[in-house]
């Protein structure tokens, strides 16, 4: 797998990790918001799960191939749910795209459970990687497939012209954006004298011994200033 990442962590070893790296920087279930944005895809629910589990209650960003259209509007009802006890609110940002990695080392491919043959994620991924390669990728919005033609545009926006990136390249732009565009409404929505808030992104890998975690970026604004998180064991 390093052949593909840097680093991996076990998904769950990877939430725990964060959790536990932010709550020595005040963050706790009692007085952080957890906002999550990850596919839609059944395989990347397990994640989810596992921010609840250490968060408790979680505002849900989530869209196909994990991009983040939930923009303003999404954002800010985010925020104004997160808790203010104590005169300050904390919100703690998870964003992944996803990539299944079979035990052949074949990108993109992956086994559902109760499903025979094989599959793939992130299929929407797929889909327009597939449509690059073809020439046809289309530009126009179909409102009968928003999430997919928002994909197209605003992918689009990242590739130089005639670029045909594979998969895995593919889903690291998506990754790239995903942050981009995160980061820049947090930019403008989040006034640090008065909140501190984390972004926790990466991708998320299927492979069949279970979920994975290539992490890209990991700090938070404490007090207006940034800290990078630590991501190790603790003892």
């Amino acid at each position: 797998m390093m052949k593909y990442f840097e680093t991996l962590y076990p998904e769950a070893e990877f939430i725990n990790m964060t959790h536990e790296a932010l709550n020595e920087l005040g963050f706790s279930t009692d007085n952080t918001i957890a906002c999550v944005g990850v596919c839609r895809d059944e395989i990347s629910q397990p994640l989810i799960e596992m921010v609840q589990r250490n968060w408790g209650h979680i505002f849900n960003l989530s869209s196909l191939a994990g991009m983040f259209f939930a923009g303003k509007t999404g954002l800010s009802a985010a925020m104004h749910h997160a808790p203010n006890l104590d005169g300050k609110e904390r919100y703690a940002f998870y964003s992944f795209p996803h990539i299944a990695i079979d035990g052949e080392g074949r990108v993109g491919v992956c086994e559902r459970e109760g499903r025979h043959g094989e599959s793939g994620a992130c299929g929407a991924l797929g889909i327009f990687q597939k449509e690059l390669a073809q020439g046809n990728a289309s530009a126009e919005i179909e409102i009968d497939d928003i999430e997919l033609s928002l994909i197209r545009a605003r992918l689009s926006q990242e590739l130089p012209e005639g670029e045909i990136p594979d998969l895995l390249e593919l889903t690291k732009v998506a990754q790239r954006a995903i942050q981009a565009d995160l980061e820049a409404l947090l930019a403008v929505l989040i006034d640090t004298r008065k909140s501190d808030y984390a972004v926790i992104t990466g991708i998320q890998v299927h492979r069949p011994d279970g979920n994975f975690i290539a992490p890209i970026s990991s700090y938070a604004y404490v007090d207006g200033t940034k800290r990078e998180l630590c991501l190790c064991e603790r003892q």
